[in-house]
């Protein structure tokens, strides 16, 4: 059941003696002023809906105490320690001067009890509420996208690792496994917690090792007793079928039956057992990480984050432009919009046009099919006609559209005498020029980016957002705290909303009766 406060604190208050000890203006004495009224009591009666059994250390406490952990950064151990030791974070919580807080795994229940609720994201939304009640964004249009990688919480494991850790995991939570794995599964002893004892620089033996354990893996799946499995078994029996083929392909040997790591990688690979949900992510050709992808909206003039959202590191799902539209979701306004090339795509451009916003996106640069040769824009593409006409000056009508929207005018045969080739295409049988379904909208805003007003818009208001991600990913944040999605992204927004209610607090923030203001303060 919910708690609530029962008789006196533990010790004198922190805050009624040792005020002048709380830096003035700051997070912790904000917090220890006016917590009652940012996290009542009432917004977390969802989460303990039972009225029998012993009551809860109070929500308000152990969300003042996430907003605090969140905005420095802290493990939940040290998090307890700060609340036992630091006269700051006493005032802060509520917590009387002789209180040694409460057990570390406290600080966990209450995260899963946010992530099983109505509104995993509710410190965050709360904290809208009152950037909404102060009005402060009033008149604020500007809205500026960016996404950043955050490192996952686990270590990034190899094929061998994974399909050992795979059939162990099966072997545990699959009724009927462990039977069947006995007769079945002999490259490596599973009950062994080492990997598997060979000699690791002997191509062949490892490449024979790879073989075992992939053969392993399928007589494991391919013998499984026919019943329900509940959500735990699925889980692993899905995740081995994952990893099984995921890094390999049937060997070229003329023997059949056997299987080799493959050259290149899988689509969407899982990088370890452990976090399923993390991926290998490509941020740009020289960064490679693995972990997840982070996208923010901003609002440059004020230094507020609007919207968050934390999703997997690949994907078309999860590309910026496809999280694009729900981070404005919760705009009612038009708005102007800035980004990068990433949120440059033709489909989200026609879907914020659509919702009346102004795009002040930087178009992607065109590449040529040769370097220093000619570019998309050199054609002359009449899409109402269906024809297209090179820098030479030929005509081609384009062809029906193809499976990806595309349609492709053929200039092969005109190629041969042109004396333009080497600046269009090295193709020995000539030019084929593709027209994206999208063709028009984005030459058009290849056209407006050269406008200078474009330009000082766009370095005026677009850089700000790279600050907000560097506030986010301060205090060691690069690397998230938890495994999978829905936890990490609960993490982001709690973060968010500690930054944001830092920043508000900077610009003024306060509380009289029952409203929510901005005071500047007075110089």
């Amino acid at each position: 059941m919910q708690g609530d406060w029962a008789g006196g604190l533990v010790g004198p208050d922190v805050w009624e003696t040792c005020r002048e000890l709380i830096p003035a203006g700051s997070v912790f004495a904000f917090l220890a002023e006016h917590r009652e009224a940012l996290f009542p009591g009432s917004m977390f009666a969802d989460m303990y809906p039972s009225t029998n059994g012993r009551p809860s250390m109070p929500p308000q406490v152990l969300a003042a105490t996430v907003v605090l952990q969140s905005l420095h950064g802290l493990s939940d151990f040290d998090t307890v320690q700060e609340l036992r030791c630091d006269l700051r974070w006493k005032a802060a919580c509520g917590l009387g001067l002789h209180d040694t807080a409460f057990d570390p795994s406290l600080l966990t229940y209450f995260r899963r009890r946010l992530q099983r609720s109505g509104d995993p994201n509710r410190l965050f939304t709360k904290v809208k509420e009152v950037v909404a009640a102060t009005g402060v964004l009033k008149g604020k249009h500007r809205r500026a996208l960016d996404s950043t990688v955050l490192d996952d919480a686990v270590a990034t494991q190899d094929t061998v690792t994974q399909l050992v850790a795979s059939i162990r995991r099966v072997i545990r939570d699959v009724p009927g496994a462990e039977r069947v794995a006995a007769t079945w599964c002999t490259a490596h002893d599973y009950t062994d917690p080492g990997k598997p004892r060979i000699a690791w620089s002997d191509e062949a033996a490892r490449a024979a090792l790879v073989d075992a354990l992939v053969t392993d893996a399928l007589n494991l799946l391919g013998r499984l007793p026919e019943r329900q499995l509940d959500e735990m078994a699925a889980d692993a029996v899905g995740l081995l079928a994952l990893v099984a083929g995921q890094d390999v392909e049937p060997a070229d040997d003329g023997r059949g039956g056997r299987w080799r790591i493959t050259q290149g990688t899988a689509h969407d690979r899982i990088v370890s057992t452990v976090d399923p949900e993390a991926r290998h992510i490509h941020k740009n050709r020289t960064r490679h990480q693995d972990g997840f992808r982070a996208h923010a909206a901003f609002e440059p003039e004020t230094g507020l984050l609007t919207e968050v959202e934390l999703t997997q590191g690949s994907g078309a799902d999860n590309h910026e432009a496809a999280v694009a539209q729900d981070l404005l979701a919760d705009d009612t306004e038009d708005l102007t919009v800035l980004g990068d090339t990433a949120y440059g795509t033709g489909d989200l451009r026609e879907a914020l046009e659509a919702d009346g916003h102004t795009l002040i996106i930087k178009p992607p640069p065109l590449k040529p099919a040769v370097p220093g040769g000619f570019t998309t824009d050199d054609f002359h593409v009449d899409t109402t006609a269906g024809t297209v006409t090179c820098p030479a000056g030929h005509t081609k009508a384009l062809g029906r559209r193809l499976a990806n929207g595309n349609r492709q005018a053929q200039f092969k045969t005109l190629c041969r005498t042109c004396p333009l080739r080497e600046r269009c295409t090295r193709s020995k049988s000539g030019r084929t020029f593709n027209v994206h379904p999208q063709y028009n909208r984005l030459k058009a805003a290849r056209q407006n980016a050269t406008d200078p007003n474009w330009q000082t818009e766009y370095r005026r208001w677009r850089p700000p957002v790279e600050r907000a991600i560097a506030w986010l990913t301060a205090r060691g944040n690069r690397r998230v705290p938890y495994r999978g999605v829905l936890k990490n992204n609960t993490w982001l927004h709690n973060r968010a909303a500690a930054l944001n209610l830092r920043r508000l607090i900077n610009l003024g923030l306060t509380h009289t009766g029952h409203t929510w203001t901005i005071t500047p303060a007075t110089t």
